[in-house]
């Protein structure tokens, strides 16, 4: 397990050189990330908190053949670092430096998702177990007491627990939800809106996970309240179409439904939602449908992983449903995963000999380096509500006021 989440084992420390290195006329590859990086004000050796402190020599070599594979990778070894690494990354984004680097490896993902369905039903399981069933007392100890790890909705909002009862809430009104409903929560984590539903609006709540660790533990915390928890994936949900629900929420799932099973989603959720009823669609997303994940964040934290574009969305649920709204509030990322940060290396001490030092370089990497991405506005985070055909007289979204 640890050699698939952390990958080769890092260099010895006899291999990196003491001295941060600096571009000079005989390092023509260090020579051009320096230029390169120059595009987005960041100096190589500098003092500023997102300018880049290079360890190895090869480190530049590294970038320029696998681009973001190499640069978080390079990151994990200890080859570099940064004070700011979010800052960095929102820089390199803005500068669209990505753009430049490593084109060879994003052709060759993107073409790989072309090419097959990489969330079919024999992989859909990877991600739970990689990522997901890292332990429920590592994501205790990172997220709030909610355990929500989605963004929270930060507009009234001081802490990361107000944030997530404030999007928890906010989802409920969407939803206008009542006392008795049934709401089936399609990847429905460790039970955080489910919970909420049960508690505040009275809700009877079936959610559905592929996470093991998820399942048992999010049953124990909802014990005596209307949540039923199923260990499945959404396509082998109810295959004898027997149940009905009055809403369905999917919150920060989509991203690993993949473009080529959009259609499929959206089709067994129009099923399994009565006539006046509504879905609401929690999920990151992409500026561009054609822009494939990232290389590295597909490798060492989602595998599988898929971002849809707010036009493949609307394509796949034209079908069956009607759009009544849609919120974006991506830029709430960027401060929902800076507090996560706060928390992890916070609470690393009691993970540290677990983990290891490679895993800590590589989680604190994926927090800071996603939220540079929302902070660059390269991802946005969209709330869609949905209705079969169509809310009597118009749907009017709530106030941000709970």
């Amino acid at each position: 397990m640890e050699q698939t989440r952390n990958g080769p084992a890092p260099p010895s420390a006899d291999t990196r050189t003491k001295a941060p290195h600096r571009p000079g006329p005989l390092d023509p590859a260090l020579s051009a990330i320096a230029v390169l990086l120059a595009e987005a004000d960041i100096e190589i050796g500098g003092e500023r908190p997102w300018d880049m402190l290079i360890h190895h020599p090869q480190t530049a070599d590294r970038i320029l053949a696998r681009g973001s594979l190499g640069l978080g990778e390079s990151y994990m070894d200890g080859w570099w670092d940064c004070a700011q690494l979010d800052e960095f990354i929102a820089r390199v984004l803005i500068a669209r430096l990505d753009e430049k680097v490593g084109a060879t490896a994003l052709m060759v993902q993107g073409l790989r998702a072309r090419l097959f369905n990489l969330q079919n039903m024999r992989r859909t399981w990877k991600v739970g177990q990689m990522h997901y069933d890292l332990g429920n007392n590592f994501f205790e100890a990172m997220l709030d007491g909610h355990l929500a790890y989605t963004c929270g909705y930060w507009a009234q909002a001081d802490t990361l627990e107000d944030a997530q009862t404030a999007k928890l809430d906010l989802i409920c009104r969407k939803l206008r939800l009542e006392p008795g409903m049934r709401l089936l929560d399609i990847g429905c984590g460790w039970g955080s809106l489910m919970k909420f539903a049960a508690e505040r609006y009275g809700a009877d709540c079936i959610g559905l996970t592929i996470s093991r660790e998820q399942a048992e533990h999010g049953q124990m915390r909802c014990s005596g309240l209307p949540v039923a928890f199923r260990l499945q994936d959404y396509r082998q949900f109810d295959r004898d179409d027997s149940e009905r629900f009055d809403r369905i929420a999917s919150i920060g799932m989509f991203e690993h439904v993949g473009h080529k099973n959009h259609r499929a989603f959206f089709k067994i959720a129009r099923r399994h939602l009565k006539e006046d009823g509504l879905l609401l669609l929690h999920t990151i997303g992409k500026n561009r449908r054609r822009n494939p994940i990232d290389p590295w964040i597909e490798r060492y934290i989602f595998p599988n992983g898929d971002l849809p574009s707010l036009g493949q969305i609307a394509d796949s649920s034209e079908n069956g449903f009607i759009t009544e709204d849609v919120h974006n509030f991506g830029a709430d990322y960027d401060r929902t995963l800076l507090a996560w940060h706060a928390r992890f290396e916070a609470a690393w001490p009691h993970f540290a000999t677990r983990y290891g030092e490679r895993f800590r370089r590589m989680w604190r990497y994926y927090l800071l380096a996603c939220a540079g991405t929302f902070r660059a506005r390269s991802n946005q985070l969209w709330q869609v509500v949905l209705s079969p055909r169509g809310v009597v007289g118009g749907y009017r979204r709530p106030s941000e006021s709970c």
